[in-house]
């Protein structure tokens, strides 16, 4: 991986943290993403015991999984622990004693491209716009994988290339440092699902514009929710006075009917983790059949 594009993950984790007081109120389009995964799930008839929700945030997703599948076991794992406490619910010690109800809720604060879960635990893994913040996205596909029992389904979301493009483009009129994140493409993200075993993954796109009065409320709105550049690549520092107003001027360029637009492209996908029927053969057969030396 080009180490511009790399991303800091201390960084990160601390830009979420900060976050997580101001991120409901700015996550509008974390938020309806959400919902139209949620509406996805009427067409896949799937009912599973165990979920991660993996880059829970602020837990919209996992309250939504929970009302949906009220008999679950619920983990909701983020990068951030100030993003876990504000999600986990204020509860007294003494509920805390009362027998547990069906449907319960564990929080663990890591990251998702190193799971802390036993092989084959997770019935489906849901993620909401967290792929794009993975330095291997590779790597985190066969983690989900790995914890993921036979027959589970991985359903999620992230970002692709177009997504920011404006901004993108405004900032490198400026200077020629990374200022957005790298997104990966639709396809590259359907090819990485097979080569890390996942069966039949359903691959679709569409693209959302939001709409702003001036570029300050695009980084305001970007900064409330953890979105920071937190590239290796980036500005070591702050950016000069004639730069960001030349990528300010550059972006002015783009405003339609007195609005800036802010493009987002938005990759859904869902695959499952096949029956592997070499796992069943003994060492013997397997060496018949050749699949082992």
């Amino acid at each position: 991986m080009n180490s511009e594009y790399t991303l800091d993950k201390k960084q990160l984790r601390t830009a979420f943290g900060r976050a997580a007081h101001s991120y409901d109120q700015a996550a509008v389009l974390q938020r309806e993403i959400s919902n139209r995964m949620l509406s996805r799930l009427e067409y896949i008839k799937y009912r599973p015991d165990v979920i991660l929700d993996a880059g829970s945030g602020t837990g919209y997703g996992s309250q939504q999984l929970a009302k949906r599948y009220p008999k679950i076991q619920l983990i909701a794992l983020d990068i951030a622990w100030t993003m876990l406490s504000h999600a986990r619910p204020d509860t007294a010690w003494w509920q805390r004693l009362l027998p547990l109800q069906q449907q319960r809720t564990d929080y663990v604060c890591a990251d998702i491209e190193q799971l802390p879960i036993k092989n084959e635990s997770v019935g489906m893994v849901w993620s909401n716009l967290a792929f794009q913040w993975c330095n291997n996205l590779e790597h985190t596909f066969a983690e989900m994988h790995r914890i993921l029992r036979t027959d589970g389904l991985l359903l999620f979301s992230t970002f692709g290339p177009d997504t920011l493009k404006e901004l993108r483009q405004s900032f490198a009129q400026a200077d020629t440092f990374s200022h957005v994140n790298r997104f990966i493409d639709m396809h590259d993200i359907g090819d990485l699902l097979v080569h890390n075993g996942f069966s039949t993954p359903v691959m679709d796109m569409e693209y959302i514009t939001l709409t702003y009065t001036d570029v300050i409320s695009v980084m305001r709105d970007l900064k409330a929710i953890g979105a920071h550049n937190v590239l290796l690549g980036r500005r070591q520092g702050l950016m000069g006075k004639n730069k960001w107003q030349q990528a300010i001027n550059a972006y002015e360029k783009l405003r339609c009917d007195g609005k800036l637009p802010a493009t987002f492209e938005v990759i859904y996908g869902h695959a499952w983790r096949p029956f592997d029927r070499h796992s069943i053969l003994t060492p013997e057969t397997r060496r018949q059949l050749g699949l082992i030396p």
